[in-house]
């Protein structure tokens, strides 16, 4: 298949971008920096600066829109709420309007999304069919699927990627998380009891090939069939790096540092993946610390 991928050189993407064209696919990735995407992707991908020169996407047969702002790099100041939106909403509706101006369209669009659609739902299992919590999360996630729906029609699909904490051996949030557990000041936060729905790279990747080959469409969740309580994943990755993790970060001190984002991190959903199980998909990585292990590897 030709694809058209956004967000080709972040956490995700730059797992994925390999396995396409291992798998015999050509890939052209959208990036602000053709070089630097260059000097991480290879030779072997297309690179083009933006979209503003294209009319259409005729000759694309797959979109996977990945691109998007980090969401807990910074407090979220008024500002910074805006650039998590615009930096999502803008390229999704772009992208759909290129497809709906297409004589031949792509036959699927694979847009991302997230658990935080759902907002903090404490102890209620979370399937895709679950209402949300209406909460800033749930409106950035909620727009941008609305936008990548506008893109179906009968000559094309739409999988949202509704992800969980993406564990891989580099970036993310265990990059964030390893130099201080690896000194042994590691723990839970806040009361431990929030629920972290987790997913490993190779099971993400997989997953998305998964929506790319079948007839499917609609929303995902993209995470790991167990999800576990904070307080479980803090003792697991203390133990994945042989060091105590029992400095509990008090709720208080979180709240006082992140501001309104403490939500990502306080909060969380029991997320399951039951369209994507129903679908057929098998998952390799089920277990916390075997998954850990491997990444950190």
């Amino acid at each position: 298949m030709r694809i058209l991928i956004t967000g080709g050189t972040g956490l995700i993407g730059s797992h994925l971008v390999p396995r396409l064209l291992e798998l015999g696919h050509s890939v052209t990735a959208i990036t602000r920096n053709p070089e630097r995407a260059r000097r991480r992707l290879g030779d072997r991908v297309t690179f083009s600066k933006g979209l503003d020169d294209r009319r259409d996407l005729n000759g694309i047969d797959a979109v996977i829109n990945l691109a998007g702002e980090p969401i807990a790099d910074k407090r979220w100041s008024e500002a910074q709420k805006a650039r998590l939106c615009n930096s999502r909403w803008q390229i999704t509706q772009k992208l759909v309007d290129l497809i709906k101006a297409s004589d031949t369209p792509p036959s699927v669009l694979i847009s991302g999304s997230a658990t935080g659609y759902y907002g903090d739902l404490g102890e209620v299992v979370v399937t895709e069919e679950e209402p949300p919590h209406n909460e800033f999360t749930h409106k950035l996630c909620a727009r941008w699927e609305q936008i990548a729906c506008g893109a179906l029609s009968n000559r094309t699909r739409v999988c949202l990627l509704r992800t969980g904490v993406v564990f891989a051996p580099k970036g993310g949030v265990l990059a964030k998380m390893l130099p201080v557990f690896r000194l042994g000041l590691g723990g839970p936060i806040g009361s431990g009891r929030q629920y972290l729905a987790w997913i490993h790279i190779d099971d993400m990747v997989n997953g998305i090939i998964w929506l790319l080959d079948n007839d499917l469409r609609g929303p995902f969740n993209m995470v790991s069939p167990y999800p576990v309580h904070n307080e479980r994943f803090a003792h697991a990755l203390g133990h994945a790096v042989h060091r105590p993790a029992f400095m509990r970060a008090p709720a208080s001190v979180v709240r006082l540092l992140m501001g309104e984002s403490s939500v990502l991190v306080l909060g969380g959903q029991r997320a399951l993946p039951k369209r994507l199980e129903a679908s057929g998909f098998g998952f390799r990585w089920y277990d916390l610390d075997e998954a850990l292990a491997d990444v950190l590897s």
